[in-house]
């Protein structure tokens, strides 16, 4: 889907390990794509501690929850955008160009 040889990639499995690796690499972290539904910590409750910290990089919150009440709590949590689940390259990438170029 995205060209890893343009982006260098970091998965995490939950919002815990989100908020280790952003602490642990955040001058090399430039946007994070966060999975709203995780286990241990779901991407609301990340975002929300990745704020305490961290009010720069753009996150941009995927969800299969597409409803409005959805998107602005992803918002109020301190998301900068949303994409919906499933994810379709050409709006994943105007989203990752909006922000990083």
């Amino acid at each position: 889907m995205i060209d890893q040889e343009i982006y260098d990639i970091i998965y995490v499995d939950n919002g815990n390990d989100a908020i280790k690796t952003l602490k642990e690499k955040g001058d090399k972290i430039s946007l994070i794509l966060m999975d709203m539904k995780m286990p241990e910590m779901d991407g609301f409750e990340a975002t929300k501690e990745i704020r305490k910290f961290n009010t720069v990089v753009p996150i941009i919150a995927q969800t299969a929850y597409a409803y409005k009440d959805d998107i602005d709590s992803a918002l109020s949590a301190g998301c900068n955008d949303h994409i919906p689940k499933p994810i379709h390259e050409e709006l994943l990438i105007s989203k990752i160009e909006k922000f990083i170029g």
